[in-house]
């Protein structure tokens, strides 16, 4: 299944499987298995195309999560916008620059996930890009309170993206690429 035959039901399924096979499988977030067994993750589709419906949908979400403390964290799925890596990298000042406007900095954290991520100093290939790469371009929202207690309680995560690039590379791409096995699921 490639991205532009995605509809909602599917983009969700293949990121629960991203989750599931490779942030949580993997233990790339020694975090999150907790909040995503206990159901606290909330996990929605966005069909916006551009960027200010994108803004508007992450608006939505940053309240939602502010109102409902049962959600420890989300992950807003954009099915249709920013298949593009530059794209989404430049619209990340936006989203940045909305959580501010809405008083929202240092109570809400971002974090990014896309397809095509790529860190600044490796190779395309490189194993290491997969610590980033998701099915679909993603806009993850964090608590900062739980964040911080969660870093306070953790013995050293400096040592986390480090270890990540280490594990990746020794993994290597064929390896992640069949725990992945997008096109096994629905």
């Amino acid at each position: 299944m490639t991205r532009s035959e995605c509809d909602q039901e599917q983009a969700l399924a293949l990121t629960k499987h991203w989750v599931e096979r490779i942030v949580i499988g993997l233990n790339l977030c020694p975090f999150a298995a907790r909040d995503w067994d206990q159901g606290r993750v909330r996990c929605t589709a966005c069909d916006a195309s551009d960027e200010a419906d994108v803004l508007l949908a992450l608006a939505s979400e940053l309240q939602l999560l502010e109102s409902d403390d049962s959600i420890e964290t989300t992950l807003l799925v954009l099915t249709r916008a920013f298949s593009v890596f530059e794209d989404f990298n430049q619209f990340l000042d936006l989203a940045e620059a909305l959580m501010a406007s809405l008083d929202y900095e240092g109570v809400f954290q971002l974090a990014t996930f896309h397809p095509d991520y790529r860190f600044a100093d490796s190779d395309a290939d490189d194993p290491a890009n997969c610590s980033n790469q998701s099915p679909l371009p993603v806009l993850h929202l964090l608590r900062e309170a739980s964040l911080s207690k969660a870093i306070a309680l953790h013995p050293d995560t400096a040592e986390i993206p480090e270890r990540n690039v280490r594990y990746l590379r020794q993994l290597g791409i064929e390896a992640i690429a069949r725990r992945l096995k997008f096109d096994d699921v629905d």
